[in-house]
C-alpha cells in the first residue's frame, strides 16, 4: 500500500489534470501529469479529505482573460523545482476529488512523497485563493468532479 502524505492547502502537486474541455468531449483521464495548486481542502461527511486543485500552465491567458490566471515568478518556480518557463495557475477552472485519489503522480522512483512540489508561499496562495473564491462567488470557474 502506497502511503502518499497527507494533502494541505497551498501545496503544489504531480496530478492528472483533466482540463474541463476534455472532460465536456467525454474523456475520463487527463493528457498528462502537470502541476497543480490544492486551493481549498475541506472534509466530507465521512472524515475524507475533498481538495480542489487549479492546474498550472505554460500556456499566457488571453489579454481578455488576463483577470483568469495569475503568472507564478520565476524564482517561486525555482523554489518549487519547476522548469523555467513562465507558468500560470488558471483561475477559470479546477478538479475536486477525494484524497488520495487514483490521479496524484509520483516521479520516478516511485516515492509517495514526490507527488509534492512543495507549496506555495503564504502571499501568494491567499492572492490565488481570494482570486479563486472571488471567482466562484460570481458563478465563475467550472469544477469538473473525478471519480475516485
Amino acid at each position: 500500500m502506497i502511503l502518499f502524505p497527507q494533502p494541505q492547502e497551498a501545496y503544489v502537486i504531480r496530478y492528472f489534470y483533466l482540463w474541463n474541455a476534455e472532460h465536456e468531449r467525454g474523456q475520463e483521464e487527463g493528457v498528462k501529469d502537470r502541476p497543480c495548486a490544492i486551493v481549498l481542502l475541506v472534509k466530507n461527511e465521512e472524515g475524507k479529505d475533498i481538495v480542489t486543485v487549479l492546474p498550472i500552465t505554460h500556456t499566457p491567458p488571453s489579454l481578455s482573460q488576463a483577470e483568469s490566471a495569475m503568472e507564478i515568478p520565476a524564482d517561486m518556480k525555482r523554489r518549487l523545482g519547476l522548469d523555467d518557463m513562465r507558468s500560470w495557475v488558471m483561475l477559470t477552472e479546477a478538479n475536486r476529488f477525494t484524497w488520495p485519489g487514483p490521479d496524484l503522480r509520483m516521479a520516478a522512483g516511485g516515492d509517495a512523497e514526490t507527488i509534492v512540489y512543495g507549496r506555495l508561499p503564504k502571499r501568494f496562495f491567499y492572492r490565488v485563493r481570494g482570486a479563486f473564491i472571488a471567482a466562484l462567488e460570481s458563478g465563475g470557474p467550472d469544477i469538473v468532479s473525478r471519480g475516485e
